[in-house]
């Protein structure tokens, strides 16, 4: 039970973590109906940003309040990150924007594969480690296996990691169903020619969207590098795959479900490792993902789309 304890409380972190990264793709597809492969190097870049600003700001400007640091870090980060997103957004997508749906998939992977070689030759290819800066955590029981004692933790890192998870979603969708850009967001994701009709401005509105994912995906990065305090240039294009994966799970174009589908993809890779084999837990996430599309097609939380005629 202990063990069991333990592995769920790794799995909703992890989950945490992909659910943030989903969320963008989901969010860009809902409105454009295009699947931003490039999204996850747009998270590698946030983390890369905030390890960046982290040194300038302990080893070279000399600031030791970490929480100040930290607080500075993520805004930085998120900042820098969403003008990525932007000009992504703004230079490959917008003008393929009315041509046929292939073209726009064809150059995300390209912007994926750009970004990542970019990372790679100005940052290097080695890994990048950050010293833990959180430690300690909340004790919640101990037990007695057949191995030894397991004591069952819930690090500050982790909660806090959960808690900027639960807030943020909580703040989104406040924000989609209650204010002007969040309307102004359903109705693009309803009918783009007729909310232009309407008086929306849509270039504006889907690049607001980008800006947005890519800022989730700033935070998601910034809590990756403090969680295991290694990075490289391939960590998005993995995380990437795995956030894709949830959003598809949990229903293309929701954001509860892109949530639902990171923390099960979450649970499902730390639950696998742990009681069985770590070689193939993406075997079993992917496999999972498969056998609820054959009986949900849409995923667990989307909508069948409904063709107008």
């Amino acid at each position: 039970m202990e063990y069991f304890v333990q592995q769920l409380i790794n799995g909703l972190t992890l989950g945490s973590i992909y659910g943030l990264i989903a969320i963008g793709y989901t969010m860009v597809y809902g409105i454009i109906g295009m699947i931003n492969f490039a999204h996850g190097d747009i998270f590698m870049i946030g983390a890369f940003i905030a390890l960046a600003m982290f040194l300038i700001l302990t080893s070279v400007l000399g600031f030791a309040f970490l929480p100040v640091v930290l607080l500075i870090v993520l805004i930085v980060s998120m900042v820098f990150t969403s003008a990525w997103g932007w000009t992504v957004e703004r230079l490959a997508y917008r003008p393929l924007r009315g041509s046929f749906r292939l073209a726009p998939l064809i150059t995300a992977i390209g912007m994926s594969i750009l970004l990542q070689n970019f990372v790679r030759v100005s940052q290097g290819a080695r890994v990048k480690p950050l010293p833990p800066q959180i430690q300690g955590g909340v004790t919640l029981f101990e037990g007695n296996t057949q191995t030894g004692a397991i004591v069952v933790q819930l690090s500050y890192m982790q909660l806090i990691i959960i808690v900027t998870t639960v807030v943020l979603m909580a703040g989104f969708t406040l924000l989609i169903n209650k204010t002007a850009l969040g309307r102004a967001q359903r109705a693009c994701e309803q009918d783009r020619k007729m909310a232009a009709l309407l008086g929306v401005n849509v270039d504006r509105t889907i690049s607001l969207t980008f800006v947005m994912g890519a800022a989730l995906a700033a935070v998601a990065g910034f809590m990756f590098l403090l969680l295991y305090g290694v990075i490289d240039f391939y960590i998005g294009f993995l995380a990437g795959i795995k956030a894709f994966t949830a959003a598809v799970l949990g229903g293309i174009g929701s954001l509860p479900g892109a949530m639902l589908g990171g923390l099960l993809i979450g649970l499902i890779e730390v639950f696998w490792s742990g009681y069985f084999t770590v070689e193939y837990k993406d075997v079993a996430a992917f496999s999972i993902l498969a056998i609820v599309l054959i009986f949900l097609p849409s995923g667990l939380l989307g909508k069948p789309e409904v063709e107008k005629v």
